[in-house]
């Protein structure tokens, strides 16, 4: 059994593994430990991660980036019209109610959905993972953002499954990061006076902080605050603006009229961008970016952070909900690490700073690679064949939950919603609710505060159907229905069960008495046996609905998955077997023989 952690990022994935000697990030075909989160489509086949990278600027309309942003999403959401097609060069396009794309694939049209994609993706992690362990891999922990809703949380568990993976954990991103900071710690305080920590993750779209209190043996997250949209793009993308006016008068050109010209600019503000995380002056330089001219310029970090100065105002504004949510001062943090690839630009590590004054900002753990190493640990806590040490993570939900049901006509004054798991609620947790109903009825999950969720997600969760109640006993007007709902490890949530309780009684036989053994009397009757009551639970016929695939459309996208994967094999195969047989050919001669 393979022990597997994946880091699922907007820009680029790490895959960790557990061995007995550790945990380990491992490298893919070009030993890189970074892949590329992208999905491109060629006339012979599929090209995924690295090999999407190399030829993202020849094919940048059939490659496909923002995985992570556009899973669980449909194609009219705000945050997708308005946010994610200004980072994307392919046709994005509704599948079957959610967000696709239309590729040219083997010379036809193809259209794709976003699960479809990420399952194509985490099918390439897989392979990358079997490849280092030699071995299937099946069981994994992913990491994904603590903002993602339950039907985003679906998502990628049905993209799991196509690529015929089993997720143990989905865990939160944040929670990977502070397991895998707390649990080597040896020195951890008693619970009754915890070390407080404040994670603050600034990648590659998105902004993610969390106060987690540590103690010997656990972890309780005590808040979570985001910003979905304040990351690295962000600032790449106003250097983009920037040069594209500069363009204009300098060489004549409109930069942001051609989308292969915008791709090309943006990659050089990349690199620009790192440039200045490191020195006060850096150059921009772009070959033939279109009608055959070479751009040039050059940027201050000065110039940078008047550039970005929007992006950095956002910065504070979720640092200080966090801290607020969790009642915690700035004195009373213990330590403030940094994570995120974002947080190594000078100024937005001055932002973060202004926010904890008086606070060293620590990197102690690995930037990059510190939510896969979690997310590998939590893979082995749960795994049989590893022994971890014995450590708790208390993680909590960062969106409220509500139940709404129909009001009876037995109960007018019955109310019709409850908050069933508040925000902050303990991941996982389970309520049993009770209802007094003689007829089948409905319940129905919403979020509590849908103006919260992002872009337009639908606040609807999921659907509870009781098909049949059992008639009253006695007297009673109504049955007492129990149902069990569950906020589950993925964070979502769940209708588990719905029974009613019937009492029973038996009768046990009473002890018999004590032996005496100087009583020469008749024997007394035996005590009359006792009555006892019982609970017993009897189960009610229930369906439940979810924002999940259906069986049917999932196994339908595992084959095509299984399909395509086999072509691309094929074709791969076919092409080293060219390449070998061309090296065994003898070397060629222009010499000509006439005949004897």
């Amino acid at each position: 059994m393979s022990v597997v952690g994946i880091d699922f990022g907007s820009l680029h994935s790490k895959i960790g593994v557990a061995r007995h000697r550790g945990i380990d990030i491992i490298t893919n075909e070009v030993s890189n430990r970074a892949t590329p989160s992208l999905v491109a489509f060629g006339p012979k086949q599929r090209a995924i991660g690295e090999a999407a990278k190399t030829q993202e600027t020849s094919n940048f309309k059939n490659t496909i980036g923002s995985l992570k942003r556009l899973i669980g999403r449909t194609f009219d959401d705000p945050e997708v019209q308005e946010i994610e097609k200004k980072f994307l060069n392919a046709k994005l396009i509704d599948v079957n109610g959610t967000v696709g794309t239309q590729v040219n694939y083997i010379g036809e049209q193809h259209t794709f959905s976003a699960t479809q994609l990420v399952a194509m993706y985490l099918a390439k992690l897989r392979d990358i993972a079997a490849n280092e362990l030699k071995t299937g891999v099946t069981d994994v922990v992913i990491a994904v953002p603590g903002w993602y809703t339950d039907i985003q949380r679906r998502a990628m568990l049905d993209a799991a499954a196509i690529a015929g993976l089993n997720v143990l954990r989905l865990i939160n991103d944040t929670t990977a990061t502070a397991l895998g900071y707390g649990i080597t710690k040896s020195d951890l305080p008693e619970s009754d006076n915890p070390k407080h920590v404040c994670f603050v993750d600034v990648g590659h779209s998105s902004l993610s902080v969390a106060v987690v209190a540590f103690s010997k043996g656990q972890l309780i997250v005590r808040s979570t605050a985001y910003d979905r949209n304040c990351g690295g793009r962000d600032i790449d993308f106003a250097l983009v603006r920037h040069f594209a006016e500069e363009f204009k008068t300098k060489y004549k050109i409109d930069v942001l009229s051609n989308p292969k010209a915008t791709f090309r600019l943006a990659a050089g503000c990349e690199k620009l961008k790192k440039i200045l995380s490191a020195n006060s002056e850096g150059p921009l330089n772009v070959e033939s970016i279109m009608n055959d001219i070479d751009a040039s310029s050059k940027l201050t970090r000065e110039e940078l952070e008047g550039l970005i100065q929007p992006v950095l105002d956002r910065i504070v504004a979720p640092l200080q909900r966090a801290l607020e949510d969790a009642g915690v001062t700035v004195d009373e943090l213990d330590a403030v690490e940094l994570v995120g690839g974002s947080t190594r630009v000078p100024a937005v590590r001055a932002q973060i700073q202004a926010a904890f004054p008086g606070k060293v900002l620590s990197t102690t753990l690995n930037q990059d690679e510190a939510i896969a190493r979690g997310a590998t640990f939590a893979c082995a806590m749960l795994s049989p064949i590893f022994r971890v040490r014995d450590f708790h993570m208390h993680d909590i939900a960062h969106y409220p939950v509500k139940l709404q049901w129909t009001r009876t006509p037995e109960d007018p004054e019955e109310d019709t919603e409850l908050v069933v798991f508040p925000k902050g609620n303990g991941i996982p947790s389970t309520k049993v609710l009770t209802f007094y109903r003689k007829e089948p009825f409905d319940i129905e999950a919403f979020y509590a505060e849908p103006d919260n969720l992002p872009g337009g997600i639908n606040p609807w969760i999921a659907r509870f159907t009781a098909k049949e109640v059992p008639p009253p006993v006695g007297s009673d007007p109504t049955t007492c229905v129990k149902l069990k709902t569950r906020l589950n490890l993925h964070g979502l949530v769940s209708f588990e069960a719905a029974y009613i309780e019937e009492i029973e009684e038996r009768e046990e036989a009473a002890p018999p008495p004590p032996k005496e053994g100087m009583d020469v009397d008749a024997p007394a009757d035996p005590a009359p046996p006792k009555k006892k009551k019982f609970i017993k639970k009897k189960d009610i016929r229930f369906i439940t609905g979810t924002n999940g695939l259906e069986k049917e459309i999932l196994e339908k996208y595992r084959e095509q998955e299984a399909q395509m994967h086999a072509a691309d094999k094929l074709v791969m195969d076919t092409e080293v077997n060219i390449i070998s047989a061309t090296r065994c050919l003898p070397p060629s001669s222009d010499q000509s023989f006439s005949g004897p």
